[in-house]
């Protein structure tokens, strides 16, 4: 059995925890990585060994040992105090406060790319998405970008004192909100998506997960009412 173990969804939230291994190097400093990769929306979520580490039944989860936990905020904080602490802001440290900021700001951001999901990936027919409830959470969505954008103004990062666990939390979100909203408003972001494209241990996890799998097109309007 692996000592160091990550239940995982191609591009899914998990795609952090996996960049930050990647980027702090964590396989030399804890062993070998094993990835149990689920296929989203299907029931190998709750038949195979994931409702034991999580109790939401959803990735990403990890296990180190004997030790197993749940949420990508709570497990990036946890592997970066834990074995990376280049790449987070200690109690007390100047910028603190917005490093915190950041991770969670990340979470409000995901919640709704989320919902675009549900509403625009997994519905199959006769089931419709909403255009009202799709056009109000893209409103939404560009609103979390537009705080991210103003951040970046005279920025390369998110923190002043450069790349940290917080811009690969921000990674998956920047990843998916294409498929919903355009970027061309956003020219400090497009140049962040550049910065992160270009960092070897993104490339390199993205290698690791292939070609994505999850949406069939390029972009998904708002639906016509």
């Amino acid at each position: 059995m692996s000592a160091f173990k990550l239940h995982h969804v191609q591009y899914g939230r998990s795609f952090r925890v996996l960049w930050l291994i990647e980027e702090a190097g964590l396989e030399d400093k804890i062993g070998p990585l094993e990835v149990v990769e689920y296929q989203i929306g299907t029931a190998e979520m709750r038949e195979g060994g994931l409702p034991r580490v999580s109790p939401a039944v959803r990735i990403p989860a990890i296990e180190i040992g004997d030790m197993a936990m749940s949420e990508s905020p709570a497990i990036v904080e946890y592997l970066v105090e834990t074995y990376a602490p280049e790449l987070g802001v200690a109690p007390g440290a100047a910028e603190r406060t917005d490093y915190l900021q950041w991770i969670h700001y990340s979470e409000t951001m995901a919640s709704l790319i989320e919902q675009l999901n549900l509403q625009m990936v997994f519905l199959r027919p006769p089931a419709k998405p909403s255009p009202i409830v799709i056009k109000l959470n893209v409103a939404r969505l560009r609103a979390t970008l537009k705080g991210v954008e103003a951040r970046l103004e005279g920025r390369d990062w998110l923190l002043d004192r450069g790349f940290s666990a917080a811009d690969i939390m921000m990674g998956f979100n920047l990843f998916a909100a294409p498929f919903y909203l355009k970027l061309d408003e956003f020219p400090n972001i497009r140049g962040y998506i550049d910065r992160m494209e270009a960092m070897p241990s993104h490339q390199r996890t993205v290698a690791r997960e292939g070609e994505q799998r999850f949406y069939a097109q390029d972009f998904y309007p708002v639906p016509e009412e």
